[in-house]
């Protein structure tokens, strides 16, 4: 199954810039498919996840938190509507925050905790987050708080950029897998 890659903090206010889709094509080998500008990919043939790892590492121009996520469970984020029935409020968006590794904490969580809410974390899934943001400027700094509050590295996705993942993830599983060549005696 094909894996999804998020960067943490790319192209983000001048630091750690580079161009995703001409590294998407350095890693060719992989079949990289480049999703927007955030550092975030799906990697339609990985092979051994070490081995994509270190090609990846490699070919980074700069240190940056690698979050590799199975294709799979993204998919899953989409048939498993984390945000229930609700329709989106109006000047919201919804978003997936990805952690280094899975904790537990109770859900929901709204920040700032009192007054005007900001960011709301809806559902925890392992090591994923779900909930809404409003489109303020102060939201940046309370996205940048998830890290203290789940005591790990996040990065976070507009809920639009997991449409598109899902999207590219789906095309791939109906490409018919190559068919393996036999030869020698006997092969038919």
């Amino acid at each position: 199954m094909a894996l999804v890659v998020f960067l943490r903090g790319v192209n983000v206010g001048g630091h750690r810039t580079f161009r995703p889709s001409v590294f998407a094509k350095e890693l060719h080998d992989f079949d990289v498919v480049n999703v927007g500008a955030a550092g975030t990919f799906v990697v339609r043939k990985p092979g051994s996840i070490t081995k994509f790892r270190a090609a990846l590492l490699a070919k980074l121009p700069f240190e940056t938190e690698v979050m590799i996520c199975d294709g799979k469970e993204i998919i899953r984020w989409e048939t498993r509507d984390p945000f229930g029935n609700a329709a989106p409020m109006p000047d919201t968006v919804r978003f997936v925050s990805v952690l280094s590794k899975a904790r537990r904490l109770p859900v929901p969580i709204t920040l700032p905790a009192e007054g005007e809410w900001f960011l709301r974390v809806v559902a925890a899934r392992g090591r994923y987050l779900f909930g809404a943001y409003r489109r303020h400027m102060k939201t940046i700094g309370y996205l940048g708080q998830l890290d203290k509050v789940f005591g790990a590295p996040a990065t976070t996705r507009n809920w639009n950029t997991v449409t598109a993942i899902t999207k590219i993830l789906r095309e791939a599983e109906k490409k018919p897998a190559p068919r393996s060549v036999r030869g020698g005696r006997g092969s038919r």
